[in-house]
């Protein structure tokens, strides 16, 4: 009878000891990482994180019930093999030959760009959020605003802030699913975001106030070169003052600057918020960055002058500088 209760005992004992080596292991085991929580931006908020765009894929903000990523760049997506190694899964890729007219590149016709957001399921409650390798990201956002798209968001930094974040990449080509509905508006909602070359000029002649800012390089705006191959002018609209250049709005990670060091630079030239100020550049993807930073923080006195440079100089009679910035805002 000892012997069999000592048996039990032993036998209890080891079932114990197994347990409890069962139990340790279990606990050493490391919890799997939690995907941090992203606070939600309000609609005029252009400029998002990664990380926001991964919770909108997550299903984790309002945005997330109906939304488009789209990767814009020039080109045919075929073409594109940034895009086809590598894009945000769910990603469609956008031609911007398909916003813009190849004559002057100025922004194609409300008509055009109503059927172009069908194509891509977009109508104005739809959630866009925009990112590529260049301005051709910002001014496509700038389209959707104009055409009326409430919602519209650019990824701070591309592809590469995605990548840095450690989020996974697609590769292939994904196709947009089209929708039959209508816009919601008549597009465009907004035409007073973008002046024309006639309005620039009838500004320039009789308001003191207005600004017309270059969005160009120092080169471009003091007049050594025109900054395209098919620009053979070089110079700026008579009356401009200086913006400074695509590159001077980006941090060295490719994120945009802060929009206060926008303000600063902007007002050595002396452009300020009580002014009415039109952002151009050579065919109108770099000055939608200054716009959309300024649309962003709800400033009401800036547009577009669509027509650039490029449409300025073909006609002779315009009239044309060639000074520094320094000069050009005395003046």
């Amino acid at each position: 009878m000892k012997k069999k209760l000592l048996t039990i005992l032993i036998c209890i004992a080891v079932v114990a000891t197994f347990a409890t080596g069962c139990s340790s292991t279990a606990t050493t085991k490391e919890p799997a990482a939690e995907t941090p929580t992203v606070k939600a931006v309000e609609k005029t908020k252009v400029f998002v994180s990664a990380d926001w765009v991964k919770s909108v894929i997550d299903g984790k903000q309002p945005e997330s019930k109906d939304y488009v990523i789209i990767e814009a760049a020039w080109g045919q997506v075929s073409e594109d093999k940034a895009y086809t190694e590598a894009h945000i899964p769910g990603a469609i890729h956008l031609n911007t030959d398909e916003i813009e007219e190849e004559k002057k590149w100025d922004i194609r016709t409300g008509a055009e760009i109503t059927q172009v957001m069908k194509n891509y399921g977009i109508n104005k409650d739809t959630n866009v959020i925009i990112y590529g390798a260049d301005s051709g990201a910002a001014r496509v956002a700038f389209v959707c605003i104009w055409a009326g798209v409430e919602n519209v968001k650019v990824l701070d930094g591309g592809l590469n802030t995605w990548k840095n974040a450690g989020y996974a990449t697609k590769d292939g080509i994904e196709t947009a699913k089209a929708t039959s509905k209508d816009f919601g508006v008549t597009i465009p909602a907004h035409p007073d975001y973008v002046l024309s070359s006639d309005e620039v000029k009838d500004d320039l002649e009789k308001d003191n106030n207005f600004r017309l800012v270059s969005i160009r390089s120092l080169d471009e705006f003091t007049g050594k070169k025109s900054g395209y191959s098919y620009i053979k002018r070089a110079g700026e609209p008579k009356g401009a003052v200086w913006g400074h250049d695509e590159t001077d709005y980006l941090n060295e990670d490719g994120t945009f600057i802060n929009f206060d060091k926008a303000v600063a630079m902007w007002a050595e030239q002396g452009i300020t918020k009580d002014n009415e100020i039109a952002f151009y550049c050579g065919t109108g993807w770099r000055a939608t960055i200054p716009w959309l930073m300024a649309y962003e923080n709800g400033w009401k006195n800036v547009k577009l002058y669509d027509d650039g440079w490029f449409v300025w100089q073909m006609d002779e009679k315009n009239p044309v500088q060639a000074i520094t910035p320094e000069e050009a805002a005395a003046k």
